[in-house]
């Protein structure tokens, strides 16, 4: 998963601001195209201090052709889908670590 420049995002009736991309591949013909599956999220924080990614949007995109054939890596995937989402990757995301209760 990676961290992304803030971007408004409509969830259950709201404007939020998702700040993690999540994605993932839910086919490849190993030859010429695949499907990533993609998830907008943003962090969210509960009672006890404990936070997780909350995805509030998500769908899929089809990579082929030349972009397919350079495809070789995690990061070139996910550099992929930010510019086909016009996203800004910003980093790594890390999770937050739960504060222990007690």
């Amino acid at each position: 998963m990676k961290t992304i420049q803030p971007v408004t995002v409509w969830y259950n009736g709201q404007e939020v601001q998702a700040t993690v991309l999540s994605a993932t591949v839910s086919y490849d013909n190993l030859q010429s195209t695949a499907t990533f599956n993609y998830q907008l999220m943003l962090e969210s924080t509960v009672s006890g201090g404990y936070s997780y990614a909350q995805s509030v949007a998500q769908n899929s995109l089809i990579i082929s052709g030349e972009a397919y054939i350079e495809w070789d890596t995690n990061d070139y995937a996910y550099n992929w889908i930010a510019q086909q989402l016009n996203l800004v990757i910003t980093g790594e995301y890390i999770p937050p670590v739960p504060t222990p209760i007690g």
